[in-house]
């Protein structure tokens, strides 16, 4: 089942669900779900190893940060994948589980968001992919909405999120042992 604006809005305030939500996500969101904001822009830079049991990823390069009340935008080359981070951080309770969809003017602009879920247990930032598929340059503003989050409802026992990404770290900085 997924879960409505008023019981989202109640988790928020008293699990701190999502923090960080802007005031429109707070007052009157659209659908089903939270839109989050771009926040953090960064770059790949080198190698990774993804291993049966060590990993590591390539290294990363911040590009663009969000900052409260100045307005800058990030270009997104044609060609070139990026990984982005969100404003907001999220509170998974044992009971749910989030899943992330991009917004439509995302891949209507050319753009591929790639998202995963948050776990239930998860605690942190988040982290997704984009990737501009397009022939042009496409200029997103730090803070605008890039991705939906929707909530559903777990029935019955969950195993709590235990991985190594807890917090929202964005890359690893040496080989790890898989958990």
């Amino acid at each position: 089942m997924i879960l409505g604006i008023s019981e989202m809005h109640k988790l928020v305030k008293e699990k701190k669900l999502v923090e960080g939500l802007c005031e429109r996500e707070l007052q009157s969101p659209e659908g089903a779900g939270f839109d989050l904001r771009l926040g953090e822009v960064f770059e790949l830079a080198g190698d990774g190893f993804l291993g049966v049991e060590n990993r590591k990823t390539p290294e990363i390069e911040p590009v663009a940060k969000f900052e409260e009340g100045k307005s800058t935008s990030f270009v997104f080359e044609p060609g070139k994948y990026y990984l982005i981070k969100t404003i907001e951080k999220v509170n998974t309770p044992e009971d749910l589980l989030i899943l992330f969809r991009p917004r439509t003017t995302i891949f209507r602009s050319g753009l591929m968001l790639f998202t995963g879920n948050a776990s239930p247990g998860y605690c942190g930032e988040l982290t997704f992919g984009l990737a501009n598929l397009g022939q042009g340059r496409i200029t997103i503003e730090m803070g605008a909405r890039v991705a939906h989050a929707m909530f559903y409802r777990i029935e019955g026992q969950a195993n709590l999120y235990k991985g190594q990404w807890q917090g929202g770290r964005v890359a690893a900085k040496e080989v790890e042992k898989q958990i």
